[in-house]
Order: C-alpha cells, then sequence, then structure tokens
C-alpha cells in the first residue's frame, strides 16, 4: 500500500506539503489494518512502514506501507481465525478478508482527503466525497488494487459498484471516527519527525496504543510550510 506520486493534474503541490499528505496516508493504511481489522474480530496480520528521508535537497521523502493485506496472508488467516469454518461460511470469511482489504485501501486517500480539508479549513463530508475523486489524493493505485480484489468476487459491476460504495462509507466511518483520527494523527506525526527508515508493526501498534488511553492528549497537525 502506498501513495500514488504521480496524477493526471496539473496542480502543483509544495515539496513539505506532499511530506504531510503522503504521511496521513500511509499512517491511514497502517491504523485500518491494525484498528479496524481488530474492530471486525479479524485475525492480525503483520505490516511495516518503509520510509525513504531525504539526504539534500533534491532527494524526495517517500513512505509505504508493506505488507499488511489479510487476502495475501488468508491461509494463515484461516488456520488461526476461521478455523472453525467450512464451506459456506469459510467463502464468506474470505469474502470478508476481501471487502477488509479494500477499506483498508481506501482509508489511506481519505486520510490524506480529510487532512486536506483540515489544512484548508473545509468541511469533511461523505457526501463530497467519491470513490474517483480519490485518485487526487494519492490513491491511484490503492484504488486500481481495490477494484481488482472486488472482480475476484462480484461479476456483476453493477453489484460491485454498488458494494464499493458500501465499502467507502466504511471507510469513511473509520475515518470520522475521533479516536481512529487521533490515532492516524499521531503517527503521522511520528513518521515525520522520526529518522528511522523502517517503522515496524509493534511500534506502529504502540502508538495506537498510547492514543487509545486517556492521558494521550489530542495532538494538532503542524503546517509548517505554510509560514514559510
Amino acid at each position: 500500500m502506498e501513495r500514488n506520486y504521480y496524477s493526471t493534474t496539473s496542480t502543483f503541490v509544495h515539496p513539505n506539503e506532499l511530506n504531510w499528505r503522503t504521511a496521513f496516508h500511509e499512517a491511514g493504511h497502517a491504523a485500518a489494518i491494525h484498528l479496524g481489522n481488530r474492530q471486525k474480530q479479524l485475525p492480525p496480520v503483520f505490516f511495516e512502514i518503509h520510509v525513504k528521508r531525504p539526504i539534500n535537497a533534491y532527494d524526495d521523502f517517500f513512505a509505504k506501507v508493506v505488507d499488511g493485506n489479510l487476502i495475501q496472508n488468508l491461509p494463515i488467516a484461516v488456520v488461526e481465525g476461521f478455523n472453525d469454518l467450512s464451506g459456506d461460511n469459510q467463502q464468506h470469511a474470505c469474502q470478508r478478508a476481501y471487502e477488509a482489504d479494500v477499506v483498508n485501501l481506501l482509508v489511506g486517500p481519505l486520510a490524506e482527503a480529510k487532512y486536506v480539508s483540515i489544512r484548508d479549513d473545509e468541511v469533511f463530508n461523505i457526501n463530497l466525497i467519491s470513490f474517483n475523486a480519490l485518485h487526487n489524493y494519492g490513491g491511484y493505485s490503492d484504488l486500481e488494487k481495490a477494484l481488482s480484489y472486488l472482480d475476484h468476487f462480484i461479476a456483476s459491476k453493477t453489484q460491485r459498484e454498488e458494494k464499493m460504495q458500501e465499502l467507502l462509507l466504511q471507510a469513511f466511518r473509520f475515518i470520522d471516527n475521533r479516536r481512529h483520527w487521533k490515532c492516524i494523527l499521531n503517527l503521522a506525526h511520528y513518521i515525520l519527525d522520526s529518522q528511522q527508515e523502517i517503522i515496524s508493526c509493534d511500534e506502529a501498534i504502540g502508538i495506537f496504543d498510547r492514543c487509545l488511553t486517556a492521558s494521550t492528549p489530542f495532538r494538532s497537525v503542524r503546517y509548517p510550510f505554510l509560514f514559510g
């Protein structure tokens, strides 16, 4: 899962702004993989966040979530989480895994979209967000993979579109949850502030766990690039 850095639009994005958008995008993926799957009582899956930090002024900041897909770990997931299921129930469990992966893909560009709306002091509303609009928030590769997942278990184009809308709404509700957004916000800060090239699954989960305790303050987003 990674942000697509190229767009068909000609809109210029300042490099520092792109760093923030990337951090929120990948933090969204990570939060959905851990918190979303746990909320749905699905088996946990391993993931890491790989970060390429600029060495000089000519280098770009880059980050992506590696692994984290239930469907790629389905044999393990079946053994660990779906071992009591068989036949139609197991098929249903596989579909749940596919759908969870699609939601986790959509949360990345949605998190970036919410970050932009907060930055611009605009309303973040599901009625203003469409599947195609997520292409404007680094979502090209995420959306392409999401569509390919749905192609595997829904033959009808109309039903696929209906299911995608349903899963988009699930992803929006995840982002719109104040506790989830707090986790995304804190991990985005950590991605940018840390000097690590690899942020482990345990580190990210530790950040989420601390965010969900009452003693952890709700951080605000810094926008240093707006004042330079």
